[in-house]
């Protein structure tokens, strides 16, 4: 039974990692604007899609993957520059409204490009099996998580030690004082969506030699990342990272106590259950007084 639980741990942590990255996308964007930006989820399909189809295409994998967050990014960017910013005075519901549209047309594009069909990556290295005990631990699980691990560091240290990653902050407080200071607002939240979307590619890019992808994958990956947020704390960059392995453990170790067939539902549940009687989050929002 132990080994068991361990087995489910293991993997938890593994969809946990990706989910983490995800809800950091989600509180990077609603920290810089106050928008929840619901083509999150696509940002890990185009990472993961551009990355096959590069490496199909010849290009050696490390460059592949590389040249894949780079399209990332870039589609991040244009979501911001082209459908964001030019509705920078509307209310925060209709810019909501803006990126499901961004979703659905990104999925669509998606459809065109690359089909019905699922794809996956090949691992980064020998996919020989680690055993713990009657537990086993894929090599690409470790990359998953270490991978998450630095980009999670990289991200914090951005934001706490760097003057971009300040000044998107100093946005995310009072965007007219940001701009009086002379910080340039619409360059920061461009700054923020770019990413956003590096991250989404990352994860992409990490679990899909575990998982394989198709065009649609992004959608439940992004309400995951979107779960994974709620539950540590909208707005807490570390609650988001500590919500999304919480609900990837929880999620696994429901699919393997219960049934498979409700794993979906039983992080729903969750989330509803933290919507019902801690709003906040688990974490709450550290940075909801700043001065």
């Amino acid at each position: 039974m132990f080994d068991q639980l361990l087995q489910f741990i293991i993997s938890g942590i593994t969809v946990g990692s990706v989910y983490a990255l995800v809800g950091l996308g989600f509180t990077i964007i609603y920290n810089a604007s106050d928008v929840v930006n619901f083509a999150q989820g696509e940002f890990v399909m185009i990472g993961a899609m551009s990355a096959i189809f590069l490496y199909g295409a010849g290009i050696p994998y490390p460059l592949a993957l590389a040249a894949a967050v780079a399209i990332t990014v870039v589609v991040g960017l244009m979501l911001e520059k082209f459908a964001v910013e030019p509705a920078k005075n509307a209310s925060v519901v209709t810019t909501i409204i803006i990126t499901i549209g961004a979703s659905i047309f990104l999925r669509g594009a998606a459809l065109l490009v690359w089909g019905k069909d699922i794809y996956g990556l090949p691992p980064f290295t020998k996919d020989v099996p680690i055993s713990i005990g009657s537990a086993t631990l894929l090599p690409q699980n470790i990359y998953v998580m270490l991978g998450t691990a630095v980009a999670v560091l990289l991200v914090r240290y951005f934001f706490d030690r760097t003057m971009t990653g300040k000044a998107i902050m100093a946005c995310s407080c009072n965007r007219r004082a940001a701009s009086l200071v002379g910080i340039n607002v619409n360059r920061m939240l461009l700054i923020a969506y770019g990413v956003s979307a590096l991250l989404g590619a990352v994860a992409g890019i990490l679990v899909t030699p575990i998982t394989y992808t198709s065009y649609d994958a992004g959608v439940m990956l992004g309400l995951k990342g979107f779960c994974a947020a709620i539950l540590g704390g909208m707005g807490n960059s570390m609650g988001a990272v500590a919500g999304g392995l919480l609900l990837g453990i929880i999620e696994s170790l429901g699919a393997g106590i219960i049934s498979s067939g409700y794993k979906d539902a039983i992080a729903f549940v969750v989330i509803l259950g933290v919507l019902f009687f801690r709003p906040g989050g688990l974490l709450g929002r550290a940075d909801s007084e700043r001065v």
